[in-house]
């Protein structure tokens, strides 16, 4: 076996190692929101005001780099905690010289968010009542949260976009830090 080959296996399998690893350590995995779902979410964005932007589990990178890219006077904070799509978005913010982006390698449930203007997550249900439950603790200036697919328990949405594929799928926004927003 030629040693290019024998190299690239050995990388397979390491990425591989590190993808399970990091999923296993924070209990999901890096899932990357649909290309539909991306659009909605940045849509929901230009609605939200403006202010700071962050992304609880940005995976590889794939809706901050679009955001930093649309909204370059805006400040957009990434939280990933999983080493190889952490590492691709560092390159692609590096190779694409997105000053406004900002990531970090650390679990979003122990940072501070009352910095953030808008919160933007795709995350299973467990994690969004840990961040409702985190929210209300922090009570920052967070205006704003845009959840891909996941409802954030016992709140109403201001607006939904139902995506044109197959599940219908829902982009939620809400509305927080307001008492008439609670169920």
């Amino acid at each position: 076996m030629p040693i290019i080959e024998i190299l690239l296996f050995t990388l397979t399998i390491l990425a591989g190692v590190f993808i399970v690893w990091g999923s296993f350590k924070s209990g999901v995995s890096p899932m990357p929101s649909s290309k539909k779902a991306r659009q909605a979410m940045i849509q929901l964005a230009s609605e939200a005001g403006e202010g700071s932007i962050y992304d609880l589990g940005s995976g590889w990178g794939h809706l901050v780099i679009r955001l930093a890219l649309k909204y370059p006077r805006r400040q957009i904070v990434a939280y990933e905690l999983s080493i190889l799509p952490w590492l691709t978005t560092k390159v692609l913010k590096q190779v694409l010289g997105l000053k406004n982006l900002e990531l970090y390698r650390e679990d979003f449930l122990k940072a501070d968010l009352s910095n953030a203007s808008v919160i933007m997550c795709y995350l299973f249900p467990d994690v969004m009542t840990a961040i409702k439950n985190k929210l209300e603790q922090e009570e920052g200036k967070t205006h704003f949260l845009i959840s891909n697919n996941f409802a954030l328990p016992s709140r109403q949405a201001i607006k939904v976009i139902r995506l044109t594929d197959f599940y219908k799928s829902p982009v939620y926004l809400y509305q927080m830090n307001t008492l008439d927003t609670k169920i």
